[in-house]
C-alpha cells in the first residue's frame, strides 16, 4: 500500500485508464512520490497483473 492505495486499486486504475507504466499511472493516481519503494511492485503488477507479493521486489528484479 502506498499513499493509502492498494495494489489492487492501482491495478483497477491502470486497467480503466490504459496506464502501462509507473509514470502513466501516476497521472491518474497518487502513489510512489516519496521513497519510490513501490515502483518495482507497480511495474510487476502492470506486467503480470499480480497484486499480492510474497517476496521482496527490487529495482533490479523489474
Amino acid at each position: 500500500m502506498c499513499f493509502g492505495r492498494t495494489f489492487a486499486e492501482l491495478k483497477q486504475t491502470a486497467e480503466a485508464t490504459g496506464a502501462d507504466s509507473v509514470a502513466a499511472l501516476q497521472e491518474h493516481a497518487v502513489f510512489g512520490q516519496r521513497c519510490a519503494l513501490c515502483h518495482p511492485y507497480v511495474r510487476r503488477m502492470l506486467r503480470t497483473g499480480e497484486t499480492v507479493f510474497h517476496e521482496i521486489v527490487t529495482v533490479e528484479d523489474e
